[in-house]
């Protein structure tokens, strides 16, 4: 869709809310492999764990999910959750709305390209994120009316005035959107997401977090090849995509 960089990445290999971290001297950032579990009682604390040594029986248990997961399900049902996969996310989204996904604090480790201006210092104590960014005012708002189905060549779409523009492909609700947002808040960002489900874009337009002068939200089929979207080719600076691409469908 444009000439941009692209950002791919994994959960779980940064510190996320509340992480202990360390820093070395020389450089500001977290250091890697410094997040132990001292206190089995703080085990749901993260999502993941360094240096974890699996007992047998977790061993075991891992092999079978393996063998498990092997198997490929009957044709009748590839087709079924492939025909009715918005059906799906729309009907998990409306059971779990915003709880099960943690935000993805760490991204900003791991790519510093979706807050290039901003010092990261923050990053060990995610609570006092975008107190380095100088605070300027919003974008104006006539700059995102308009729709997802604006034409590729039509220079009235939202963001039109922005000088850096990102764009997340399956946001679900927000747990990548909402920290760019808080982190980044130069005043020439503006941040496009779009997610198969209807249900998850509703739940980030309707979260208080979500603010239109600085970022759009639509529903989008990755799949669809023919499908527009509300920003002309080439305009994009970053897009980023976690958890998308191995979700679909190899044909696809």
């Amino acid at each position: 869709m444009a000439a941009s960089r692209t950002v791919d990445g994994v959960e779980g290999g940064c510190g996320e809310s509340g992480s202990v971290l360390t820093l070395s001297s020389s450089d500001t950032r977290p250091r890697f492999g410094t997040r132990f579990l001292t206190d089995p009682r703080q085990v749901f604390q993260h999502n993941a764990w360094d240096n974890v040594e699996w007992t047998d029986e977790q061993e075991d248990a891992a092999k079978k999910k393996v063998s498990e997961n092997n198997q490929p399900l009957p044709p009748e049902k590839q087709e079924e959750y492939d025909s009715l996969a918005s059906e799906y996310w729309n009907e998990f989204y409306t059971i779990h709305e915003n709880r099960f996904f943690k935000d993805r604090h760490w991204l900003f480790t791991e790519f510093p390209e979706l807050a290039p201006h901003c010092s990261l210092n923050h990053e060990s104590h995610p609570n006092a994120r975008g107190t380095d960014c100088s605070q300027r005012s919003s974008l104006d708002e006539k700059q995102w009316q308009g729709s997802a189905a604006l034409p590729h060549d039509s220079r009235d779409f939202p963001g039109s005035s922005a000088t850096y523009r990102i764009l997340e492909v399956g946001c679900g609700v927000g747990n990548t959107v909402f920290p760019i947002l808080k982190t980044n808040n130069d005043t020439g960002l503006f941040v496009y997401c779009c997610d198969f489900s209807s249900t998850a874009v509703e739940l980030v337009k309707t979260n208080p977090e979500y603010d239109s002068q600085r970022c759009f939200a639509f529903v989008h089929d990755l799949s669809d090849a023919e499908a527009n979207y509300p920003v002309p080719d080439g305009s994009l600076d970053v897009i980023v995509l976690i958890f998308v691409l191995s979700a679909l469908h190899p044909s696809k």
